[in-house]
C-alpha cells in the first residue's frame, strides 16, 4: 500500500507591517542567506566610553573570531523560532510607528572599539525581549536560539570594559544608537518590540555579529 504525506495546512500571506520589516537593506551575501532560509540594555544611563584597547577583538580575554559564522544548525534553529513569531504576530492587531532598527544603520559606521559596544546593547534588548515570551507557547523553540544569544553575550561582555561611574560618555552616532536602544522598552509596546527584534535578528547574526567577529578587517 502506498503511503502519501498529508499536505501541510497553507501559511496565511504576510500582513504589509511584517513586509516593511522584512524588507531591510542588507549585503548581497547576507541577502542571498536571508532569501535561502527565508529566514537589555542598562537602565542606570548612558554607556560610558570604553578605552580603545580593551574593546577590540583580540584584546586579552577578547575571544569573538569564532562568531564570524554561526554553525547550518544554530541558524535553522533560529529560522524556526523567526518563523513561529511571525505566525504568532499575524495573529495579533498590531502597528508600528517607528524602526527600532533602521536600515541606514551600520557598524561599520563606528569606530572599531565602539562596535562590540553597540552590538552589546543590541544583543541585550533581544535576550531581553525574546525572554519576556520565553514562557509562552514559543517556550520550546525559543530554547536553543535563546542558548546560542547568551553563549555569544557572555564572549561579547569580555570585548567590553566594565562601565566607571564617572567618566566620558559616548557621543555622536554611538551615542544616538545607545540611547535609542536604551528607550525602546518605555516607548514601544512588547508586540513592537517583539516584531522589531525578531526581523533583527539575521542581520544580527550575519552582519553586525561578523562585523565585531572581523575587527578592523570589517570595513
Amino acid at each position: 500500500m502506498e503511503l502519501r504525506a498529508s499536505p501541510s495546512p497553507p501559511r496565511r500571506p504576510p500582513s504589509p507591517h511584517l513586509l516593511s520589516f522584512l524588507n531591510t537593506d542588507v549585503a548581497p551575501g547576507c541577502r542571498l542567506l536571508l532569501v535561502v532560509m527565508t529566514v537589555a540594555p542598562s537602565g542606570t544611563g548612558a554607556v560610558p566610553v570604553p578605552s580603545p584597547l580593551g574593546a577590540l577583538p583580540g584584546a586579552r580575554g577578547c575571544h569573538m573570531a569564532q562568531f564570524k559564522s554561526l554553525s547550518p544548525q544554530e541558524l535553522q534553529a533560529f529560522k524556526r523560532a523567526k518563523d513561529a513569531f511571525e505566525e504568532s504576530l499575524l495573529q495579533k492587531d498590531w502597528n508600528c510607528s517607528s524602526r527600532l532598527f533602521p536600515r541606514t544603520r551600520d557598524l561599520r559606521q563606528l569606530q572599531v572599539w565602539e562596535r562590540p559596544v553597540a552590538l552589546e546593547a543590541e544583543l541585550a534588548l533581544t535576550l531581553n525581549v525574546l525572554e519576556a515570551t520565553a514562557n509562552s507557547s514559543l517556550d520550546h523553540i525559543l530554547d536553543q536560539p535563546l542558548h546560542t544569544l547568551h553563549h555569544i553575550h557572555s564572549k561579547l561582555q569580555a570585548c567590553v570594559p566594565a562601565r566607571p561611574t564617572a567618566g566620558p560618555r559616548p557621543r555622536g552616532r554611538l551615542h544616538h544608537w545607545l540611547h535609542r536602544l536604551q528607550e525602546a522598552p518605555k516607548k514601544e509596546s512588547q508586540d513592537c518590540l517583539e516584531a522589531s527584534v525578531v526581523f533583527n535578528l539575521f542581520r544580527l547574526l550575519t552582519r553586525d555579529l561578523k562585523c565585531v567577529a572581523s575587527g578592523d578587517q570589517c570595513v
